[in-house]
């Protein structure tokens, strides 16, 4: 019934489309003239018809306007506006190139509902960040970090200072879908969450989806982080880099035939570990990654792209404990222009995550991973300017290695074993609509279908009364069924299909202020085994199948947009509420690693969110930024499966690990001069929940911790202030390389925020204490940032 309803929408939009007066189509691609680079979100207005379109991903634009002479006025954050006027007598084909409108360094900024016309359009819980300032933003070690950047955004957390990956609106870092270039990253983090995977200097653009998702995403019920690298410059040789304190950058971009293709290379790689020597210490820690892309133009209608990303870490403590891990993608694109209103882009993507460990003391190496191969073909469709469509298919085969084990020297007993290599398949297929119904209501529907196939392996254990996890009555607690059989070389072990239909809208009050609403629903079929608030590179990921079931997920939004003093300055408000179905959650002493039988140490439960979020923006002057708050629950419920089975504590809600009830974070930026630029940020979130031992036991001598019910404590509240100074001397302009020095301090009145507490016997006085780790006091640090 839901799909009919959406089909039905889609039929009359298309019949509505042909009754219309004679018009013609004007389009093209939009792109920076210094380097031909394709421009993302280029704003294409006709004023006096209060028309306009968009840039798409690849700088593709289409607008249908009627037979005449047209003012078209372009214009982009950064570079000058460009007003044209053209007669448009037939369907023409238009090419832009923009001026950069000032000299400066590649950085980046946030920048989100800027411009009059995101107030009318229909896609809400979206921030942008695009090439510009968060250089500018004080980090830790004075490294540009795009994740911690995205952190000082309303719903956005993490589970704090050296902690992988972020939470949004309450959801869990693995219901995240994170894509470069299309290619999905599982892994967002260097040396466990101080650094994030991605280069800055070779980010073209990047946007973060906390809600009214579009219906080309899925595979994931939190988020979408869709990141675009750079293309290369075609025009002429350029490079650009920084040296920190502990890591340097460079990138290297250049035409290969001018005009026609192009190449960008960048790395980046820390060397902290260099200095360890110096102290006695037989310790490494150090990252290193690699961006590359070529595209090639083959004419006006068809183009090629190959990227890819190579990253490792490497942490080891006296050559007895070595942890290698690190993601490698690979990307073939092609944008084919079938017509003025129909393009489209086909897509192979690789994708692999690797883990390694090697523990020389116990004498054997570990490695697991998860690869996937993916094809996607995606077309927009520019029906009118009153109705646009996009449809697409994406396919992915996965391939899981929980665990291989091995010895690494002939004395050391281990015997070697192979965990059951898992596989599956995900195909969805999706068409959604964005059509203005009239002046000041606009819609976006959609519908995805999605079909999910966990395919066959070599052995597969069974249990009796299909019931792989036992509750113990007299111990009260959960324990793993023995399998009753052991199916060889097994053929398809599940399937799931859903539907997840998507609608959002907007309605515009005045030129300045509108209201938007949101609905999606969407389904994720992989889950990460991790018991731990903060994921670790041990942890593997696991495909639905018979015992475990896809997480499905139901978002509503609402929310209030206004611009104030003609967009210098603006206000966004939602409010949110999140459902998940078949939430995982652990038994208590769960067994996740290595461990061939995961089903028999995970319960299925449910998990919900719901909050209120505010942001309030200064765009224009020397002083910009913004303050964020955000007021939300972020809970789970497991219930027990039959009367008397107690579930995790006692079948009541309780706090998720990534429920923060308030955080508050605070970013201002001021150019005092052409030399001279101040940047400061604040934070404030409301402390992780965590548990404490609630009484002790003793037995024979040896006392254990007794702890009560489940994330029923918090740590001491975070909260940390930072502030940088960018110097750009003078000197730069008549300079072939122009450099600029940044300062920065992290935590600078040195608050010493608590990641873990834990508690012990004091070996003085015997009496029981807590003690607090902390990862950073103040840290200073100086990074020098150059191009050529």
């Amino acid at each position: 019934m839901i799909k009919n309803s959406f089909i039905l929408f889609l039929l009359l939009g298309v019949i509505s489309a042909g009754w219309s007066q004679k018009n013609h189509t004007l389009s093209g691609i939009i792109s920076a003239a210094s380097s031909n680079e394709t421009l993302i979100g280029v704003n294409v207005l006709v004023p006096q018809l209060n028309a306009g379109a968009v840039t798409n991903e690849y700088g593709f634009y289409s607008i249908t306007l009627p037979e005449g002479e047209h003012n078209i006025q372009i214009s982009f954050i950064g570079f000058n506006s460009v007003s044209n006027t053209i007669n448009l007598t037939e369907n023409t084909k238009l090419n832009f190139s923009l001026e950069e409108a000032t000299e400066t360094l590649d950085e980046i900024i946030i920048e989100e509902n800027i411009e009059k016309l995101s107030i009318r359009k229909p896609q809400m819980s979206v921030n942008a960040l695009t090439a510009s300032t968060i250089k500018q933003i004080p980090v830790v070690f004075g490294e540009a970090d795009v994740i911690k950047s995205i952190l000082l955004l309303p719903g956005v957390t993490s589970a704090g200072e050296g902690a992988s990956g972020f939470n949004v609106r309450g959801g869990a870092v693995d219901q995240n879908l994170i894509l470069l270039d299309e290619a999905i990253i599982f892994n967002s983090s260097h040396l466990f969450g101080f650094f994030s995977v991605f280069n800055p200097d070779a980010i073209k653009d990047l946007k973060l989806y906390k809600g009214g998702i579009p219906a080309r995403y899925g595979g994931r019920v939190s988020s979408v982080l869709d990141i675009y690298q750079k293309e290369g410059n075609s025009k002429e040789f350029h490079a650009n880099g920084g040296i920190g304190a502990i890591a340097s950058r460079l990138l290297v971009e250049g035409p290969i035939v001018k005009d026609k293709s192009a190449f960008l290379i960048g790395g980046r790689a820390s060397y902290a570990h260099l200095f360890l020597p110096l102290f006695d210490l037989d310790n490494k820690a150090y990252f290193y990654d690699l961006n590359a892309k070529l595209n090639y133009k083959l004419n006006e209608n068809n183009n090629f792209y190959l990227s890819g990303y190579f990253g490792r870490d490497l942490f080891s403590v006296n050559e007895s404990f070595v942890n290698v891990y690190g993601n490698a993608t690979i990307n073939l694109r092609w944008n084919h222009i079938f017509s003025d209103k129909l393009f489209s882009n086909l897509s192979l993507i690789y994708s692999d995550y690797y883990y390694g460990l090697e523990l020389d003391f116990v004498g054997f190496q570990y490695d697991s991973g998860i690869r996937n191969f993916n094809l996607k073909y995606d077309f927009q469709h520019y029906l009118n300017n009153d109705l646009k469509l996009s449809y697409g298919i994406n396919n992915i085969y996965y391939r899981f290695n929980p665990a291989t084990i091995e010895p690494n020297r002939p004395d050391s007993g281990i015997v070697p074993s192979q965990l059951t290599h898992k596989f599956a398949n995900e195909f969805a297929a999706y068409i959604e609509a964005e059509q203005d119904i009239t002046s000041n209501l606009t819609l976006r529907y959609g519908l995805r279908l999605s079909h999910f196939t966990r395919l066959g392996q070599d052995s597969f254990s069974r249990y009796a009364d299909d019931n792989p996890l036992i509750y113990n009555d007299n111990l009260k607690i959960y324990q793993p069924a023995t399998p009753s059989e052991i199916d060889i070389n097994t053929g398809t072990l599940a399937t799931y299909t859903n539907l997840e239909p998507r609608a959002s809208l907007s309605y515009t009050l005045n030129n300045s202020s509108s209201i938007k609403a949101s609905y999606n629903r969407m389904a994720q079929y992989l889950h990460l085994i991790s018991n731990t608030n903060s994921p670790t590179p041990l942890d593997v990921y696991a495909p639905s199948g018979p015992y475990l079931k896809p997480q499905l997920l139901d978002q509503y939004a609402l929310g209030y947009f206004k611009e104030l003093a003609d967009g210098d300055y603006s206000i966004e408000s939602e409010v949110f509420y999140k459902d998940v179905q078949n939430r995982l959650d652990y038994r208590n002493g769960a067994q996740l690693i290595a461990n061939d039988a995961i089903e028999g140490e995970v319960l299925v439960g449910k998990a919900r969110a719901y909050g209120l979020e505010f942001l309030a923006r200064k765009n224009e002057g020397d002083f910009t930024g913004w303050l964020a708050y955000t007021l939300s629950r972020s809970e789970q419920q497991t219930p027990g499966r039959l009367p008397g089975e107690l579930g995790i504590n006692d079948g009541n809600w309780y706090a998720s690990a990534y429920d923060k009830t308030h955080d508050i974070s605070a970013y201002l930026n001021y150019k005092a001069s052409k030399k001279w630029n101040f940047n400061a940020n604040f934070v404030f979130q409301t402390g992780q929940p965590t548990n404490y031992p609630v009484s002790q036991s003793s037995f024979q001598g040896l006392i254990t911790s007794n702890y009560g019910m489940r994330n029923q404590e918090r740590l001491p509240s975070y909260n940390r202030l930072d502030i940088s100074a960018t110097l750009t001397p003078s000197k730069n302009i008549d300079r072939r390389v122009k450099g600029e020095w940044v300062f920065s301090i992290y935590n600078v009145y040195n608050r010493m925020n608590a990641a873990s507490i834990n508690f012990r016997q004091n070996e003085d006085t015997g009496v029981n204490e807590a003690v607090k780790t902390s990862i950073f006091g103040i840290l200073p640090s100086v990074t020098y940032n150059f191009k050529f």
